[in-house]
Parts: C-alpha cells; structure tokens; sequence
C-alpha cells in the first residue's frame, strides 16, 4: 500500500539500464522505517534487497528533500485525520541521531550539544497526535544547522491549523 503510494506521489526516474526500479528504492525506504532501522542495515541483512550503495546513490541524486519532506507529511495525514478524533493532543519531539562520519563533511547535519561523542547529528522534529496512548505522526521535519525550536514549533503549528483537528493541549519534548 505505502510502496504504491509513494510510486504514484513521487515521480523517480531511472535509466533503463538500471539493476533496480522505483518499486525496490520505496520497498527498501518502507522496510527501513517500519523496522526502525537504517537504509544501509536493511540491504545488509536482506538477500533480496538491492546494495545499500546503489539505493543510498538514487536517494542522494534523485530527490528533492523539500519535495520528499512535503508528499511523505501528506501520506502520513491522508488517512490517518479519518480516525482521529476531532479533539487531539498533539506532541513535538526532537531526535538526534549522532553523525560519526568525516568532520569535513558534515553540510546539511544540525550542530547540538556533545552527545554519544559528537556534536554532528542527523536530526529531525515529529509532530503526532496522541490518543489513548497511540501515536499517530502528523509531521516529520529534518532539521538543519539554522533551525530554531521556535520556528519548528510554528511550522507545526501552522500544519495543525490547515488540519481541521481542535488541540487540547500541545507536549514539547525537552530538548
């Protein structure tokens, strides 16, 4: 369902010569997410999946992150506002995922605080409803160095207002 969705949403061209399609590149993003674990942990452990290099190159070279970002926050809330109820408490979290890679090449990561030895992150903000102890994610949203709390905050909040949702109470992460 999601992988098709993601076919029709984003357009991915190939070469015709390519070893792998649009389909494998969403199967792989799909099982990565649902497993919770990276693109490159997936090919690794899976004997079907295409090599993490050519997978991690299309991602690289064919999307638009800006784009990518706008479709997947549009997936997430086409069918999930039908079983929401029309009040709903809403939470923003933070998550750092620590970069060890080459300190010279570190464009497009978000600079923190010294955590887990580094202070280079892989970063992104999620906004999700919360009802009766269940998430529903709303939003995600990379962060770059530049990105303020507050202006995430407010990006947020301006997808909560074109939602048609009543908020009950909004629950900041800490960070």
């Amino acid at each position: 369902f999601l992988v098709n969705s993601l076919d029709e949403e984003v357009a991915l061209s190939l070469a015709e010569n390519a070893e792998l399609d649009a389909e494998d590149i969403y199967e792989v993003l799909v099982g990565a997410c649902a497993d919770g674990t990276s693109v490159s942990t997936l090919c690794e452990r899976s004997e079907d999946a295409p090599h993490e290099n050519s997978v991690l190159y299309h991602l690289r070279t064919k999307f638009d992150l800006e784009t990518l970002e706008q479709v997947g926050n549009m997936l997430l809330q086409k069918d999930v506002l039908d079983v929401l109820p029309q009040q709903v408490e809403v939470c923003a979290d933070l998550h750092l995922r620590p970069y060890y890679g080459d300190e010279d090449d570190t464009d497009g990561l978000y600079h923190s605080q010294a955590k887990r030895g580094t202070t280079a992150f892989h970063a992104y903000a999620t906004l999700y409803a919360r009802v009766k102890n269940k998430r529903y994610t709303l939003a995600v949203r990379r962060l770059e160095d530049g990105d303020t709390a507050s202006s995430v905050l407010a990006e947020f909040l301006g997808i909560l207002d074109g939602l048609d949702l009543g908020v009950k109470a909004v629950y900041l992460d800490r960070e």
